[in-house]
């Protein structure tokens, strides 16, 4: 089955992945550019919100957790060249943020060979901050001969970065690197149609009975004799050609075979639309990055577009075979795998990523199955959650109400931990506000969240909590009475608690019906699912 890991992929890799058991690795890990990548979510009228979220801060230091990796990659039984490599970094940069990245991507990167197949393929994902260290990481752990290309994707258009006082060029791409785990790799060969130019100057006669472009190719045999081309005359000419005699009768019979006048060459006639086009390049310039207006963009930091996964898919990999990402964020590679029928392994370390694919998948393929580990299963599954990180803790928890995370790492929320929206009967957009309480809480906790329902003008207010409210809290939040909305007969309470235990059983807050505040993804349609329809 399909599976999607909450946790930290180092640990996911080993304790859950099988050696050999995976045919194509996609990784776009952060690429250490020491910038914070918020969420950016759709607000009461589906524009996007000032209200984010921090996904994850790019930048990466050296900590104690990074030198235990580090002297574990000296110590243990990692590849001598990649344990003189890492030292030889070390040596060279001292330690640093660069340096600490290197170390948790050469410590991973070990693991993604292991967990590979024979037959796989890996591409990692990155831009020039650090390609060129991470290529010589992966020229140590796959083998330099293994490596098949660096391919530029062309991310962005043009940039006025001069106007901004930058003194460099535009920075317009990405890198993808391609290894292999062996030489005896998957590879389906992929094309791309010929542009117009190409078209006009190669294909440049019309046939006037089918009105078809063609071109007239040359026929004659390379190499003559010493390549076993057979010799003989046709339409006056003595030459070596391509085809046997018997061949060459049957294309003349067919008209594929041109003299445009008495004593040329023949030629062949190929048509254009024979032709699959140019076979894929290292330079990739048709895929478009997502825009702001893009209906597959979902507000989340890095978001890449699918047509370049679905790519990568196609070419490395075939029906039914095993995909990874162990970075997946907003799952692109998971939708891509999906929709072309493999398999897949998904890994993220924030419970917004998770909660964000789920929506992802239920709306690009509403009966996909997939298992969800590492999630909180049970009231001690989530305190253990609220121990380890109260941050994950607060955005698993409003994601139980499909809510929109708030605040960002380190505080900033103002009493305010998700938000839900709803239309009331005038057609308004009005707000719910969700407080989320991991450990102890008191009737005035209630009492602070009717403060901040007030100061933003929210008629209605949620705590969701670890540990059962009190009669207290129950009564002050029954005072608070119940809200009417305008324009219709229907009433909710003000304030309303209810526990992870309750939500775990399926008892929900009762809430009028919410406007989505994830984005929601476009209906995908499964490549076997397109060929069914055809017939």
């Amino acid at each position: 089955m399909n599976s999607l890991y909450y946790g930290d992929n180092l640990d996911i890799l080993r304790k859950h992945v099988k050696d050999e058991s995976v045919d194509l690795i996609y990784l776009d890990p952060p690429f250490n550019s020491k910038r914070a990548y918020n969420v950016i979510f759709q607000d009461k009228t589906g524009l996007d919100s000032a209200a984010q979220i921090q996904a994850f801060e790019d930048s990466w230091t050296w900590t104690e957790e990074t030198q235990k990796a580090f002297d574990e990659i000296m110590s243990g039984a990692y590849p001598a060249q990649l344990q003189n490599m890492m030292q030889a970094f070390r040596e060279f940069m001292g330690i640093n943020n660069l340096m600490a990245y290197l170390t948790m991507m050469a410590i991973r990167l070990v693991e993604l060979h292991r967990v590979l197949k024979k037959t796989g393929s890996i591409y990692l994902h990155c831009d020039p901050t650090a390609s060129h260290y991470l290529k010589i990481l992966m020229d140590q752990i796959f083998g330099i001969t293994l490596f098949n290309n660096e391919i530029i994707w062309k991310r962005s258009t043009a940039h006025s970065d001069f106007i901004q006082g930058a003194k460099h060029f535009g920075r317009l791409h990405d890198i993808l690197l391609y290894y292999t785990k062996t030489d005896k790799y998957k590879w389906n060969q992929l094309y791309q149609p010929y542009d117009q130019t190409y078209i006009e100057k190669i294909y440049k006669y019309v046939d006037k009975d089918t009105g078809k472009r063609y071109t007239l190719d040359n026929i004659a045999g390379p190499g003559g004799a010493a390549k076993g081309n057979p010799k003989y005359e046709i339409m006056g000419i003595s030459r070596y050609w391509r085809f046997s005699k018997e061949k060459m009768q049957h294309l003349i019979s067919e008209g594929r075979i041109v003299q445009q006048k008495p004593g040329n060459v023949p030629r062949y006639k190929r048509y254009l639309d024979e032709m699959p086009g140019n076979s894929l390049q290292d330079i990739w310039m048709d895929i478009n990055p997502i825009s702001s207006f893009a209906k597959e963009r979902l507000g989340y930091p890095t978001q890449k577009p699918i047509t370049l996964l679905e790519r990568i898919i196609q070419t490395s990999s075939n029906e039914g075979d095993v995909v990874l990402d162990p970075f997946c964020g907003c799952g692109t590679a998971i939708a891509a795998a999906e929709k072309l029928n493999r398999n897949w392994i998904g890994i993220d370390v924030t419970h917004l990523a998770i909660a964000l694919i789920k929506k992802r998948m239920a709306d690009h393929f509403p009966d996909s199955k997939f298992e969800v580990i590492g999630e909180p299963k049970s009231v001690y599954d989530a305190e253990q959650l609220f121990k380890q990180s109260p941050f994950q803790f607060e955005a698993w928890a409003v994601s139980l109400l499909s809510g929109q995370p708030y605040k960002s790492k380190g505080g900033g929320d103002k009493g305010v931990d998700g938000l839900l929206f709803f239309k009331d009967g005038k057609s308004n957009y009005q707000k719910i506000i969700i407080s989320v309480k991991g450990g102890a809480y008191q009737p005035k906790d209630v009492r602070e969240l009717k403060a901040v329902l007030e100061r933003d003008k929210a008629p209605m207010g949620i705590i969701i909590a670890l540990k059962p409210p009190t009669k207290g809290m129950l009564s002050e939040a029954a005072a608070m009475g119940k809200w009417k909305i305008p324009g219709v007969d229907l009433e909710f309470p003000v304030m309303q608690i209810v526990t992870i235990k309750e939500l775990f059983e399926g008892k929900k807050p009762d809430l009028p019906q919410w406007h989505e505040t994830l984005k929601r993804a476009n209906r995908e349609i499964r490549e076997k699912e397109k060929t069914l329809k055809l017939l």
